[in-house]
């Protein structure tokens, strides 16, 4: 599946419009030496394998109802050279709305991961370290491009989490916005994989503090949780959506009745 890498100014917008209820859903799909698989806070030693296809786990969220997937090449999150394109590819031919994170730190990975298929990008660790690329990435492929600020304790933490910089999360988000970015997704790694809930006082402030639309990311491991963050969508017009992985993995959260209580259109 191929599609035309040009702008898309619409494409949040159309999003946004999915949800009246503030929230989109994003079921995550994080590849793994060709598996599905979810980490325990990053950590490559904390693994477990819940498909040996990645096709498969999109084609279960997808049945349950979704449009989009999250999906990461964490062996390109790790080695920072995108290497499982041919699965994001299967992923994105079944129909799905693919946003992919993992290894895109070039402009080759960047246009290759659109020629795959893929609806929109997330620049990480690059972002963090060279801002200035993703004003150059905006300004051919517009809201198409998204920035994943993963942070511990308000540092930004990069390359699939190894390193945490001394880079101030907040001031990289403000940073990114005046370039022109218009999403964000912001992930507390502290709580990511945890199933302990989503740091709201976390993700709270960053919304106050940036201008762009807002994708949670971590702890979400029951129906509760996603009212808590519903919530945010109600009083913050930049909120957009959350993603959520080990908690469909493990059954704790049905995607199908999560998306029946916050229809996606």
């Amino acid at each position: 599946m191929r599609v035309n890498p040009n702008l898309n100014p619409g494409l949040t917008s159309s999003v946004r419009a999915l949800s009246p209820l503030g929230v989109i859903i994003f079921p995550a799909i994080d590849i793994h030496k060709g598996r599905s698989v979810r980490l325990l806070q990053g950590r490559a030693d904390r693994e477990t394998v819940y498909f040996d296809r990645p096709a498969d786990a999109a084609k279960v969220w997808l049945e349950a109802g979704t449009t989009w997937v999250h999906v990461v090449d964490l062996d390109g999150a790790f080695s920072g050279i995108s290497t499982q394109l041919h699965h994001v590819e299967e992923i994105a031919s079944l129909g799905l709305k693919v946003q992919l994170g993992g290894g895109l730190r070039d402009f080759p990975s960047v246009r290759n991961a659109f020629a795959a298929g893929v609806a929109r990008v997330v620049i990480g660790s690059r972002a963090c370290t060279d801002p200035d690329f993703v004003g150059t990435l905006v300004e051919e492929f517009g809201d198409r491009i998204a920035v994943g600020i993963d942070a511990k304790d308000g540092l930004v933490a990069v390359e699939g989490w190894v390193h945490t910089s001394g880079v101030d999360a907040l001031e990289l988000a403000g940073r990114v916005c005046q370039l022109g970015v218009r999403t964000i997704i912001y992930t507390d790694i502290r709580s990511d994989g945890m199933m302990t809930g989503p740091n709201l006082e976390a993700q709270e402030v960053m919304l106050k503090n940036c201008s762009a639309d807002l994708i949670a990311s971590g702890g979400v491991a029951r129906m509760e949780d996603l009212a808590a963050l519903a919530k945010l969508g109600k009083t913050h017009s930049n909120f957009l959506g959350v993603i959520t992985g080990k908690a469909l993995y493990e059954g704790k959260l049905d995607l199908g009745q999560a998306l029946r209580r916050f229809p996606q259109g």
